[in-house]
Formats: structure tokens, C-alpha cells, sequence
């Protein structure tokens, strides 16, 4: 089970951290996703288990940076120079099979944590 936490409101231009603790033992690779009203879940970014293979989505590169701490059973998301278009629910999930950047090969989502920035 996978709880995610850290949203919040902020200004553009603002950072937020996201954190998604496990319950257990964390997967290999783990993503965060996010859905924004009226938009399918998208894929932002991905790690592998010592952080040796990253993947960030091209509208968040430069800007996020995705760490986990293994011995906590944590994911992290530091988000810097957020903007308006980044307003939406963040997801963590457990990569179970197949490609690293699709929804469909993930499980095991966290209930999400809302991001809302304003201009």
C-alpha cells in the first residue's frame, strides 16, 4: 500500500516535495503519475531501485527531480518552478510489468495528492 502526501497550494514559481511511503518492501522501479480534471493520468517520472536508471517526462525535465530512500520505503518528488499546468493530482504506483512511462504498467497506486498552482 502506497500513501502519498505533500501537495499543497502554491504560487507559480513555487516548490513542493512529494513523499510516497510503502507499507512494505518498495518495488524495483517506482513512478509518479498525475491526472489533471479531465485529463487521462499521465507519466512524469520513474526510478529504479539504487537510482541508477531516471526518466522524467519532457514537460517536468529540469524542473523535478525524483529520489527514493530505500531504507525508509520512500519516493520523493521535488518540484521547483511549478507552473500552472502542473495543477493536479499526483499518483505514486509500483512498476509491475512492461514499459516504464505507461499507466498500464503500474499497480499498487497511492490515493493521490493534490497540486493546485496558481498564476
Amino acid at each position: 500500500q502506497l500513501q502519498a502526501s505533500g501537495g499543497g497550494l502554491v504560487q507559480a514559481g513555487g516548490s513542493l516535495r512529494l513523499s510516497c511511503v510503502a507499507s512494505g518492501r518498495s518495488s524495483a522501479r517506482m513512478g509518479w503519475f498525475r491526472q489533471a480534471p479531465g485529463k487521462e493520468r499521465e507519466f512524469v517520472s520513474c526510478i529504479t531501485w539504487g537510482g541508477l536508471s531516471i526518466a522524467y517526462a519532457d514537460s517536468v525535465k529540469g524542473r523535478f527531480t525524483i529520489s527514493r530512500d530505500n531504507a525508509r520505503n520512500t519516493l520523493y518528488l521535488q518540484m521547483n518552478s511549478l507552473k500552472p499546468e502542473d495543477t493536479a493530482v499526483y499518483y505514486c504506483a509500483e512498476h509491475v510489468s512492461g514499459s516504464a512511462f505507461a499507466t498500464g504498467s503500474y499497480d499498487y497506486w497511492g490515493q493521490g495528492t493534490q497540486v493546485t498552482v496558481s498564476s
